[in-house]
């Protein structure tokens, strides 16, 4: 028996009609799957590939119409130069207050009978000196808030004054730990193991309670 070709078409339409559809929802779904896997890679790279410190431009001085990058007269400190507490002629040495700078050595004096080496980081600095390390450590934090719980402005910074210095290695810390109030040397803020300065009473007193970091020091808001 033949069955009328007239009953057989809506159904092949119908079926037409639902292959379609799925094959558009398909490609749908998978054009969506791309565009997101493209947006994805796009915005990783935009949060991984910020400017480097190095790329960064930082402040410089303007001395007789020239643009003059912070130097060792300012007293930059370059990695793996690092002088010792005795090096004045280095001017982040040399210009240390002279109270802070003989407590240093009188330190170091003792320290090296134990094998103990006393090396700077960073002492004295210029104004200049201390903006761009202030800009290098907002490039390096993300914000400027972030950056002042670690640098202070040159308006307030102890090491501009020539009042603190960023001591290494660890021994050295170390050591400074156990003995340095006896020669008045302080760590004075608990995020920063390094950064010492000279407090006279701490020689019979002991060192003052540690500030949490420079943005809890009345200093930093002067």
């Amino acid at each position: 028996m033949n069955t009328p070709t007239t009953s057989l078409a809506p159904r092949v339409r119908r079926r037409r009609r639902v292959v379609v559809t799925a094959i558009a929802l398909a490609g749908a779904v998978i054009l969506a799957f791309a565009v997101q896997q493209s947006l994805s890679v796009a915005f990783a790279d935009t949060a991984h590939t910020g400017p480097s410190p190095a790329s960064t431009p930082v402040p410089s001085r303007q001395v007789s119409g020239s643009v003059i990058a912070p130097s060792e007269a300012d007293g930059v400190i370059r990695e793996g130069e690092q002088p010792t507490v005795f090096d004045e002629d280095r001017p982040a040495v040399g210009k240390l207050d002279r109270a802070l700078l003989d407590a240093l050595q009188r330190a170091a004096s003792d320290a090296a009978d134990d094998g103990v080496e006393f090396r700077v980081n960073s002492g004295w600095r210029s104004p200049a000196l201390q903006e761009k390390t202030l800009q290098d450590a907002i490039v390096q934090y993300g914000s400027e808030s972030e950056a002042r719980r670690w640098v202070a402005t040159p308006e307030t910074s102890e090491h501009v004054t020539g009042d603190a210095v960023d001591l290494g290695p660890w021994s050295a810390l170390d050591w400074l730990v156990q003995r340095g109030s006896r020669y008045g040397l302080c760590q004075i803020y608990a995020n920063e193991s390094w950064h010492y300065e000279l407090r006279p009473e701490a020689i019979h007193d002991g060192c003052p309670e540690m500030l949490a970091d420079p943005t809890q020091d009345p200093r930093t808001k002067r």
